[in-house]
């Protein structure tokens, strides 16, 4: 068994969304699962819990032969990142939170990824990809565009759907933040308006040793829209981390 990296997608679309950071960390031992329901995958049921989307990323480190992983999870990866860090701490020799948040949804909230849940369960993906929320900077370009709306294409209704459900549902991770004793890095985008930075930022005060980056110009994907950077800065983690 080795160390490696893990990398945990966002919603609503799948881990080819990790390609060019797989691609930077080359000489490192990385695994980028397709959570239950995405990719091709099957599902885990009518909920994508946070508790089944981690157990698969725990059978992608398995499965990849890595003892202990820079945790790296986006958004709804992000989620999936604190409840590994609750279930198996000893498989996190760090972590990168980005454009996630500790909190739960407001009730608002829940409420309306419910609701969403219920219009794809009732029509299909087709008025989200048409619409989609903006997980990109108002300044990203058309192709950018049209690679995310193709990947949220590929995904079955009913997964979008039952992850909608599982995020709804998921516990308060800010209770966890000050027992974080693995280096971390969070990171958020000064045009994200679906986390904003003011949201993100905070999780760095409360982990102790925590870092925090603000990449200038990028949307929630901040990974897609500055994958030179972005992928910069988990190389740079993931030797602080004590991977090589």
């Amino acid at each position: 068994m080795s160390d490696g990296v893990l990398l945990i997608h966002a919603f609503p679309i799948d881990a080819r969304m990790w390609d060019a950071q797989r691609e930077a960390l080359g000489g490192l031992a990385v695994v980028a699962p397709h959570l239950p329901g995405f990719g091709g995958t099957e599902p885990s049921g009518d909920v994508l819990t946070m508790a089944a989307a981690m157990a698969r990323c725990l059978e992608a480190l398995d499965s990849a032969e890595i003892d202990r992983a820079l945790v790296c999870g986006l958004s709804m990866g992000g989620y999936v990142a604190f409840e590994l860090w609750r279930t198996a701490p000893e498989r996190i020799c760090g972590l990168v939170l980005a454009n996630t948040r500790s909190g739960p949804d407001t009730e608002e909230g829940a409420t309306g990824r419910r609701a969403l849940a219920e219009r794809l369960r009732a029509e299909g993906s087709g008025f989200l990809i048409e619409s989609p929320p903006p997980l990109l900077s108002a300044s990203a370009s058309d192709e950018q565009w049209a690679w995310v709306r193709g990947v949220m294409g590929d995904q079955p209704a009913d997964a979008i759907a039952a992850a909608a459900d599982g995020m709804a549902e998921r516990p308060d991770s800010t209770p966890d933040l000050a027992g974080i004793d693995v280096p971390t890095l969070v990171i958020t985008s000064d045009a994200d308006t679906l986390i904003a930075p003011d949201v993100s930022a905070p999780m760095a005060d409360l982990i102790p040793g925590a870092e925090l980056v603000v990449i200038e110009g990028a949307g929630h994907l901040s990974n897609l829209e500055r994958p030179g950077e972005f992928s910069e800065l988990l190389a740079d983690h993931s030797a602080r981390c004590g991977l090589s």
